[in-house]
């Protein structure tokens, strides 16, 4: 039998305890960190509401030279083509001027767009709990407390059915390389397994960003499927560039995972993007 970790992410309530902090941001991150948020306010000046850290820097898991540097920005309306191109040219630039990390993402939202009731399961709870404040003033003040929940479950990652036919096109339309497909195997292994994780998160009553712990969890409902997810766990952290990976993610176990998850919690309310 396994033996499943014990919940974590989760305060005595079992409500959603923020992960990350700037002080787990570890020393060689400080200066990106630093030069974002000097620069962020240059960029939008008076349109950017705030921003956030998120991902392995804030959790202080970051590796030099492997992990990239993950930004939220939120604007007080919606965000245009221009600034998708401005965030993007001062990704690209802090990218170059920093070896330590290996690229910026930065999504770009609108703060009504974040604190509206149809994101609110989806966008908001990850500025709420996975986010790390950074600038302006934290919209998880204007957010409920979370608990994870088949509704968490259902709008977060209830819609792996509509990405799996982009991602037969994105794989179809890749160069026919190792290093061409790496990103993309990367990528899919990470969404199947925080799928795959968010699918049993409501039965097992906790939070974890681990990959591999997410993988470990879901195994222990799903012993069939266990050794699978590991091995994506494992292509997440270190991906290969192999096309049979790719086509066992969108032929059988994207497939088989979007229908489970559709039994079990519903279909994610469409966005209108």
């Amino acid at each position: 039998m396994t033996v499943l970790p014990a919940p974590g992410g989760v305060d005595a309530q079992g409500r959603f305890v923020r992960e990350g902090s700037l002080a787990r941001v570890r020393s060689p991150f400080r200066p990106v960190v630093a030069a974002v948020q000097d620069r962020l306010p240059a960029v939008f000046g008076t349109r950017l509401h705030s921003a956030y850290l998120y991902g392995s820097v804030p959790r202080g898991t970051a590796r030099v030279g492997r992990s990239d540097l993950d930004l939220l920005v939120a604007l007080r309306e919606e965000p245009t083509d221009a600034d998708r191109d401005a965030v993007r040219v001062l990704g690209e630039a802090v990218d170059r001027e920093f070896p330590q990390i290996d690229g910026v993402g930065t999504p770009l939202y609108g703060r009504e767009r974040l604190l509206s009731d149809l994101e609110r399961h989806d966008m908001g709870w990850f500025v709420a709990c996975l986010c790390t404040p950074l600038l302006g003033d934290d919209l998880a003040a204007h957010l409920p407390r979370y608990r994870p929940d088949s509704l968490l479950a259902r709008e977060t990652n209830g819609d792996l059915a509509r990405w799996l036919p982009r991602w037969r096109e994105r794989i179809a339309g890749a160069e026919d390389t190792e290093e061409a497909r790496r990103p993309l195997v990367r990528f899919m292994s990470r969404h199947l397994v925080r799928t795959a994780f968010t699918l049993v998160m409501p039965r097992w009553q906790g939070w974890t960003s681990d990959l591999r712990e997410m993988a470990e969890v879901f195994g222990a409902y799903y012993p069939p499927r266990a050794a699978q997810l590991r091995t994506a766990a494992e292509y997440g952290c270190e991906p290969v560039g192999d096309p049979d990976v790719l086509r066992t993610y969108v032929d059988d176990l994207g497939p088989w995972l979007a229908t489970e998850y559709t039994r079990v919690h519903g279909v994610k309310a469409p966005r209108p993007d």
